[in-house]
């Protein structure tokens, strides 16, 4: 990258990194099969024809000098993992810092709410999960997830903000109707005190096709706008919104019901949606009725035929859409 325009023999890099030929040869090889594209030959060199578009830590780091993620070595950067969040909530576990961020060009296992699972195509999408600290009591964890959606959309719209991003409750982005982001919060607590949160995202960006079974519910950036969009740049927006996010949400009082009200006011079907609930519990199971917005805490307030309910947890379904 330092020579991008450079051809390079392979002789002069196989002594720059203390290898053979034909080890650099086999790199050279697996590069161009996570998608760098390499110029040229054995016999006289290689090339780099375009900065390549990965989530590596030193094409993000000088975008996020002044973050809490602006420390280099607390990005951590895998080309094929199980699950970025299961990954970050082990090394939370450990001790790993705040501010330390997990990105993988693919995932094998990516997970969603419940028992989802999250399709995660190779380097075509963002799948990140970050480490907080905050200190906060459990029942206050909810809001990281509305601002996390919040973040998400500040960042799709600082590239294209021609676009309209809807927000469903609590975890979803949607697109004409079409669901291109995930927010997956997970936490480890004592009974007053948050000891870490894991912030997962995995949106959809250059995704042009899905498999059947998720072609009528799921859409990408790149769908929605014609165009190829840069992850990289897309992943530093989204960094740098979650910092400023967050900074505000632990330094402010306010914040918190600022959250509240930019998410009612962001979501077409968090106040007078028709919706139905599908929960896996007696307690709410099968609710449907209009959205009266958000209590409080963070959580969906629906008048139904039995009068006005707090869904606690659940998947919403807009009627009609």
């Amino acid at each position: 990258m330092s020579h991008a325009t450079v051809v390079v023999s392979g002789t002069k890099i196989a002594e720059e990194i203390g290898t053979s030929r034909s080890e650099v040869w086999r790199l050279i090889q697996q590069l161009r099969g996570l998608g760098v594209d390499v110029a040229g030959h054995p016999a006289t060199g290689y090339q780099l024809r375009a900065v390549p578009d990965l989530l590596l830590p030193e094409m993000l780091g000088p975008s996020l000098k002044r973050t809490i993620f602006g420390i280099t070595k607390q990005i951590h950067h895998y080309y094929k993992i199980g699950s970025t969040n299961s990954e970050a909530m082990r090394s939370a576990a450990e001790g790993a810092p705040e501010g330390s961020v997990f990105l993988a060009e693919e995932q094998l296992a990516g997970r969603g709410r419940g028992a989802h699972t999250w399709h995660s195509v190779r380097s075509v999408g963002i799948y990140c999960s970050v480490i907080l600290r905050p200190v906060m009591p459990p029942s206050d964890a909810l809001i990281f997830s509305l601002a996390a959606a919040l973040v998400v959309r500040a960042a799709v719209m600082e590239i294209a903000p021609q676009l309209r991003v809807d927000l469903k409750w609590p975890n979803d982005l949607l697109l004409s109707g079409k669901k291109f982001c995930g927010i997956l919060t997970e936490m480890n607590a004592e009974a007053t005190r948050v000891r870490y949160l894991v912030v997962g995202i995995g949106i959809n960006v250059n995704q042009v096709k899905f498999p059947a079974e998720l072609r009528e519910i799921a859409t990408s950036l790149r769908i929605e706008t014609g165009t190829e969009w840069s992850r990289v740049e897309l992943c530093a927006a989204l960094l740098k919104s979650l910092d400023r996010e967050y900074r505000s949400l632990v330094e402010d009082t306010g914040a918190r019901e600022a959250i509240l009200r930019r998410f009612e006011e962001s979501s077409s079907s968090v106040r007078g949606g028709k919706v139905s609930i599908e929960v896996g519990t007696e307690e709410n199971g099968g609710l449907a009725g209009v959205t009266e917005g958000l209590d409080e805490r963070g959580f969906l307030r629906v008048r139904t035929a039995d009068g006005l309910r707090t869904v606690l947890s659940g998947t919403v379904r807009i009627d009609g859409a």
